[in-house]
């Protein structure tokens, strides 16, 4: 009877010492030696317009970027490409340097306009020199009897004179420089005008 008394007791304390050290490590396992502390719901609204801020800068960067390398990619696809000798021009009316008028393509003389000799009126075109460049459109019909001698193109004043050399001219009828042609100038047709005239190389008059 002790015996069994005996036997009892122990497994009573066995038992105690057992849930003791399982209640221990537990505790142990939930503690890693620093308390925990929860976030406010007003740091756990911060947080989330961090991170949502984050997201819609990315997004926004990213729509920037593509956007930029669309237009760019819009831009350098040129329908019609080459080289010629550009001489320059301002026809207001005004009978300076011996001009006939006003522009053929019905607007305004004007810093952007050219001249072709057989492009369509209104051609967005791209012109470049010298690592400068400008886009303008075919404004009116020229030059004249130079085109038979490879001068393709009239530029306005001012256009020619930034290509030149990055200044500006003397005033509208006077480049302000002793040169009268770029040679080599290298154009781009970027979208073919809806008025008269003939696509693709450039025919004299």
């Amino acid at each position: 009877m002790q015996k069994r008394a005996k036997n009892v007791v122990l497994t009573a304390i066995t038992g105690s010492t057992l849930a003791g050290i399982l209640v221990a490590g537990v505790a142990l396992a939930s503690d890693d030696g620093a308390p925990t502390q929860q976030k406010t719901p007003h740091e756990l609204s911060m947080v989330a317009e961090k991170q949502a801020d984050q997201k819609g800068t990315k997004k926004a960067k990213a729509d920037e970027a593509k956007k930029a390398k669309a237009a760019k990619k819009k831009e350098s696809k040129a329908l019609y490409t080459g080289k010629t000798t550009a001489s320059y021009f301002w026809d207001d009316g005004s009978g300076v340097n011996g001009d006939t008028g006003a522009p053929a393509g019905g607007k305004p003389m004007q810093k952007g306009l050219f001249a072709s000799p057989s492009w369509p009126l209104h051609t967005k075109v791209k012109v470049s020199y010298n690592g400068r460049s400008v886009v303008g459109f075919v404004g009116d019909r020229g030059p004249g009897e130079p085109s038979h001698r490879g001068v393709m193109l009239d530029l306005d004043t001012y256009t020619f004179r930034y290509l030149l050399d990055g200044k500006k001219p003397a005033d509208k009828y006077n480049a302000g420089t002793g040169e009268g042609h770029l040679k080599g100038l290298k154009y781009e047709v970027l979208e073919w005008g809806d008025g008269a005239g003939t696509k693709g190389a450039p025919q004299p008059f």
